[in-house]
Formats: structure tokens, sequence, C-alpha cells
């Protein structure tokens, strides 16, 4: 089943698809666009990972990590299905990063590699936008980069760990204004989804609702005001998200 978070009618309401329409937890349904979607989960801790795919790695000039790339993204940066990220007007590169986003289940820490997915609750999509013009190396990006207000859409769905068969072979796409540009598989990793649970909790507690971005594949080009994005990962949906233009920061 399929889950969402919307605002309409005064409140914020849990929602599920049903037949093409938006089913509110009160019984009342609504078209799509009668709705303002926000993130599927409230995030709390989000872990976000770096040159995760060899190809991206390799695109970027840079050898694939020995290691995990982590850093951390804060609650301000998420926005929902149909929303609009800013482009600072005084920068020359901005490019979309689909990803398959993690969300934890339950508090764990220690966890071995094999009981990994017993914490995991379900998945979601994120593009996780990154900013060249303020990158000082890829290894350790500044707060500039990854943590701007409204900079990674995620959503429209929350999927239920049950109900996706396989999530290390799952299709992922991209397409700015219609045309495809990027395309991958979860399969293609350096770190799979375990590999990432058992490093993340062998030095910290994880908690519920804590989520992993897991990184991106080949084919990330410029966006500019105006572009529509759409990042589709297999058995999740489409998020849709709009470029607007922003002031100079």
């Amino acid at each position: 089943m399929k889950r969402a978070r919307v605002a309409c009618f005064g409140a914020v309401h849990e929602a599920v698809e049903v037949e093409g329409r938006l089913q509110l937890a009160d019984g009342r349904t609504v078209s799509e666009k009668e709705v303002v979607w926000l993130p599927p989960v409230e995030p709390r801790t989000t872990f976000a990972l770096g040159l995760n795919y060899a190809d991206h790695a390799s695109e970027l000039d840079f050898k694939a990590p020995e290691e995990p790339l982590v850093f951390l993204k804060g609650p301000n940066t998420f926005v929902g299905h149909l929303g609009q990220t800013r482009r600072p007007s005084n920068i020359s590169y901005m490019h979309y990063e689909c990803e398959l986003a993690v969300v934890i289940s339950k508090r764990g820490k220690k966890i071995k590699r094999e009981n990994a997915y017993e914490y995991v609750a379900g998945y979601t999509i994120a593009n996780d936008y990154a900013i060249r013009d303020y990158l000082e190396n890829y290894y350790r990006p500044n707060l500039r980069v990854k943590n701007r207000d409204h900079c990674t859409p995620i959503g429209p769905w929350f999927v239920e760990a049950a109900h996706i068969e396989d999530p290390m072979n799952l299709a992922l796409r991209t397409y700015v204004n219609g045309v495809l540009t990027q395309e991958g598989s979860t399969r293609d990793m350096v770190f799979d989804i375990p590999d990432l649970i058992e490093y993340l909790s062998s030095f910290m507690t994880l908690n519920e609702n804590d989520v992993i971005l897991t990184g991106t594949p080949k084919g990330t080009v410029n966006v500019v005001a105006g572009d529509v994005v759409v990042t589709e990962i297999e058995g999740l949906g489409r998020l849709v998200n709009t470029i607007v233009g922003d002031e100079i920061f």
C-alpha cells in the first residue's frame, strides 16, 4: 500500500491511493491536485551517502570509496511532491540526484548485516539537489551544497518494506522537461542497504523515522529555473519538482 501525508481542508491528513485518487483517513476522497503534498514521513536524523554508485563516482573523476561517505541533512531541506526548489541566481551548476530513501522502523544499535532489514519500515523517493559551485570537497560537502531550504524533494509515497520484494534491484530514472537524463539500478550501489545500516549503527543509535539517502547513479545534469524534474523509482512512483529562481546568496 502507498501512503502519503497531505494538507487540505485546513489540516494535515494521512492518505492512501485508491483508484487514482487520495483517500483521507476520515474517508473523504480528493484528487492529487486538491492537496499540498508533504514529505510522506517526518525525518529525524537523515543520513546522505556520497559517491555510493561507482559509475557516478567515475563521472565525477573520483574512485569509489572504501567505506561509506556519510553526511547529515537538516529537516528544513525537505519539500513534498509537486513542490518547488530554488536555484540561487549567482551559481553556474545545480543538479538533481535521484535516490532511494530508506526509512528506519525502530531503535537499534550494532545491528548485524543479516538482521538489517528487520529495521527497515519502508521506502520512498528523494531528489537530493546539489550545487556544485559550493562544493569544496566531494568527500566532505559543506552545508551550502546539501542543506539549503527545500533542496530535497521527497515522496510522494511511503511504501512499506513488505511491498518491495527486492530493494536492491530497483530501476531509477530522472526526466528533465520530459527527456530521460538519468537511468540506473539500486543493484549498482557500492554499499547496499544492509551494509549502510550495519555501518551507521556500529557507532550510533538508529531511531524510528531516521532516513538513509542511498546515493545516485550517473547521469546528473545541470537544471535551471523553469525546469520540471521527475525522479522515479520502480515500485515507488514518480516525484515531480519544479526549479524556480532565487535571490543571490
